[in-house]
């Protein structure tokens, strides 16, 4: 059964009160967050407005992708959790615009990437508008993703390249939140069904003892383990810090949306793992892998610690001791949006953030910014002001 939600506001708000917004220097971090993101995206919206694609990085240049890139609906999401904690109207008429360049992709069975590609753009969309449409398009979307689940391995396949036979990455768990919406929509079970079984196989064969996780575990045609390795990972044995950051945020979704406290304790495991893992940067941003073998020079991963944030806000509401969630969350949040992550304006190439790794083994995105560390970034702030009890909007 479902922990009652802590009383994290009611806390928060004895703290505060009658201080105002004025002296929380918390709430002046966020809302200094959200101005720079609401000017920077503002800025790369209008740069990009006339090319096909999405801003996804720097490399040093700007990497500008196609609608079938993993991260396309990433820009667009962002600019619609901009507009949410903004009300700006501008931003709106932006995202829709970025929005609509998916519109295709519902159809698309070529990947597992189409939770992050539909629903942090078409869902966000149809979350702030709740229109018909983008309820169409999200359950087309679901319908094209369980085409990629085989019913012998019962796992969603990720990758079409390489010479796994079955492969499956750790980060597919973040997709399967447009399964169980698209089940709730609809009234079909067909699709939670599918993540359920892809969550249960998962926590099965992708987490070692100390509950880090694997980044790539391959199938044999008869469901069993053909190899567990890594491709974005410093080794087949490291723990991937971005891997650890899907693992984490999957479980705490899996079990809002199931109530099975299996997916809770697995969720609890891995946030107690990464938040006293020894190699833990004093800020607790953390390297992009935690066994990177030049620690402490390693290059941090601002899109892992975003990741991290967003979800130990929401694992915080769903346990008894969610308090140590919620204050490590926050600090991650507070240094996030300081002076050596946050971007000052017009700088960054229009990105939020600074300092993520995108793919280390093969030099790709290398202490740059990308497009996912900014939102989730936007969603852990949303998160934060909503257990703060606070309007964004008035800030």
């Amino acid at each position: 059964m479902r922990k009652k939600l802590l009383s994290i506001v009611g806390l928060c708000a004895l703290c505060f009160a009658g201080c105002g917004n004025d002296c929380d220097p918390k709430l002046d971090a966020v809302k200094r967050g959200i101005d720079h993101a609401r000017y920077q995206l503002s800025q790369a919206a209008a740069e990009f407005d006339s090319l096909p694609g999405f801003p996804r990085s720097l490399m040093p240049k700007f990497r500008v992708v196609d609608a079938y890139d993993w991260t396309s609906g990433f820009f667009p999401g962002s600019l619609w959790l901009a507009y949410d904690l903004t009300g700006d109207e501008t931003l709106r008429a932006e995202a829709e615009k970025y929005t609509a360049r998916l519109d295709s992709i519902q159809y698309y069975r070529g990947t597992h990437d189409l939770g992050f590609m539909i629903f942090c753009s078409f869902g966000q969309q149809q979350r702030l508008l709740g229109d018909a449409a983008s309820a169409d398009v999200i359950v087309e979307a679901a319908r094209s993703l369980s085409s990629r689940c085989n019913d012998r391995i019962g796992l969603i396949r990720s990758w079409d390249f390489g010479e796994w036979n079955y492969p499956v990455i750790i980060d597919n768990m973040m997709n399967l939140e447009m399964l169980f919406w698209a089940s709730k929509h609809t009234g079909d079970p067909v699709y939670r069904d599918i993540a359920v079984r892809h969550a249960d196989l998962t926590l099965r064969n992708h987490f070692r003892d100390d509950a880090s996780s694997y980044h790539v575990v391959s199938y044999n045609n008869d469901g069993t383990v053909e190899s567990r390795g890594t491709f974005q990972g410093y080794a087949d044995s490291s723990a991937w810090a971005r891997g650890q950051a899907w693992g984490l945020y999957g479980y705490t979704m899996c079990y809002r949306e199931t109530g099975d406290e299996k997916y809770l304790a697995q969720a609890g495991r891995i946030a107690d793992l990464v938040m006293n893992h020894p190699r833990t940067p004093e800020d607790r941003i953390p390297y992009w892998d935690y066994d990177a073998p030049q620690i402490p020079d390693a290059p941090r991963d601002a899109s892992a610690a975003a990741v991290f944030a967003s979800a130990l806000f929401e694992l915080s509401t769903l346990v008894d001791d969610g308090q140590k969630y919620f204050d490590y969350a926050e600090t991650l949040l507070m240094n996030l949006s300081s002076d050596d992550y946050l971007a000052a304006k017009g700088t960054n190439g229009g990105f939020v953030l600074m300092h993520s790794v995108g793919h280390w083994p093969a030099t790709s995105e290398i202490d740059t910014p990308l497009n996912y560390a900014d939102y989730y970034y936007l969603e852990a702030i949303a998160r934060y002001l909503k257990l703060r009890g606070v309007d964004p909007r008035t800030l």
